[in-house]
């Protein structure tokens, strides 16, 4: 049994619209039906329309012309890393494969530098933090609770790393990652069974070797990234 998830209607019109724009089925330049159009075509009230409308805004997927006119803007130009996890999996829950392939280059980018700087800002109270999250690695085989917990320790490295852009592209890259969790669960296994490899990162971490950090935290996702590349099909 699961959670009956509650999504108000401005919501479900939110997801339709932009889902639309993002498979490009609304192209860049085209207008949107107005308010009273949408609202009589989905049979929903014009304030549930003019809400999604503005989260459209905010997300840069639209902008309102003068005169009122709604325009499909170009979100491969504007968004931001927010919309991943839209673009991640499709309806049918198939992952997209040029998506899938940018995170596993971003991630791997990403990871060492993230872990070079735990170690500057983080040092011993960082390390005190992944301490029980390693022990609780050592201590299970499961993979599925092995996934959760390499999950918690990555989370903590990024919040202890001390540079807020790093935690806002973790954020949207991990909102990306769990709309595609199960899938990559029996994928990335050898890198979720990698706990020695992490325990050294720690131990790296506590020490403050920066340099240490950066070559362990490359080595260990390099397993994942070559998992993920291979099952895409990609060298």
């Amino acid at each position: 049994m699961e959670n009956i998830q509650k999504i108000s209607i401005s919501e479900q019109v939110y997801a339709q619209l932009r889902d639309r724009i993002l498979k490009k089925v609304l192209p860049v330049g085209a207008e949107l039906p107005s308010e009273r159009e949408l609202s009589e075509t989905l049979g929903v009230n014009r304030g549930a329309v003019r809400e999604a409308i503005k989260r459209l805004q905010q997300a840069r997927l639209v902008r309102v012309r003068h005169g009122g006119a709604t325009q499909v803007e170009n979100f491969e130009a504007e968004g931001g890393l927010e919309l991943l996890p839209s673009l991640m999996v499709n309806a049918q829950g198939q992952v997209n494969l040029e998506v899938a392939r940018g995170i596993v280059t971003l991630r791997r980018a990403l990871a060492p530098v993230v872990a070079g700087q735990a170690a500057v800002h983080g040092g011993k109270a960082l390390a005190d933090s992944l301490k029980p999250v390693i022990t609780n690695m050592q201590n299970t085989s499961e993979l599925p609770k092995l996934q959760q917990l390499a999950f918690d320790f990555w989370a903590l490295v990024v919040q202890g790393s001390g540079n807020v852009v790093f935690k806002l592209a973790f954020n949207s890259m991990n909102q990306t990652y769990v709309a595609a969790w199960n899938t990559l669960t029996l994928v990335m296994q050898d890198e979720f069974r990698d706990v020695d490899t992490l325990t050294q990162l720690m131990q790296a971490i506590e020490a403050g070797e920066q340099r240490r950090c950066e070559v362990l935290a490359r080595q260990h996702v390099e397993l994942g990234s070559r998992a993920l590349n291979a099952a895409l099909g990609t060298a």
